[in-house]
């Protein structure tokens, strides 16, 4: 039996909190809609499992170096189309010091057996930034975009 549009969705986000980079692809059907509306700069949709790897495909030696992070508050709301749920949650980065910084996030996200073939992804990309401790790339980003 196929895992649950929940199960898919807590996968993905774990994963991405635990830097499994490489299992992340594959909950993704191999034609599939991708986008982030709020992405800053503006981003393709990504539309096939080769495309979410090579988003996800951050090198294994670069991933400790990463901000420690973690899902925290998910909540799933399930829809009248089974195929369609609504998520929020946030990403809690641990910053130096001890301080975290949050990240909201909502996703809309249609699985069909198992694997997902749509979603949206709406995360504050400022916050993100600043979250990672990459607010002279985001001040990079808006330049480039404004250009």
């Amino acid at each position: 039996m196929s895992p649950t549009p929940r199960e898919v969705f807590l996968r993905l986000v774990h994963g991405v909190a635990e830097a499994r980079f490489d299992e992340l692809p594959g909950l993704y059907a191999e034609a599939t809609d991708v986008r982030h509306p709020m992405a800053t700069p503006e981003s393709a949709p990504l539309t096939a499992r080769a495309e979410l790897a090579e988003h996800f495909g951050v090198p294994p030696e670069v991933r400790p170096t990463l901000p420690k992070r973690r899902v925290v508050d998910p909540v799933v709301h399930e829809t009248t189309d089974p195929e369609v749920i609504i998520a929020e949650f946030a990403y809690e980065f641990e910053r130096p010091g001890g301080a975290t910084a949050r990240v909201p996030c909502v996703f809309v996200m249609r699985i069909r057996d198992g694997e997902i073939v749509e979603s949206r992804d709406y995360i504050d990309p400022i916050r993100t930034y600043l979250a990672r401790g990459d607010a002279d790339l985001l001040i990079d980003e808006i330049r480039r975009a404004a250009d």
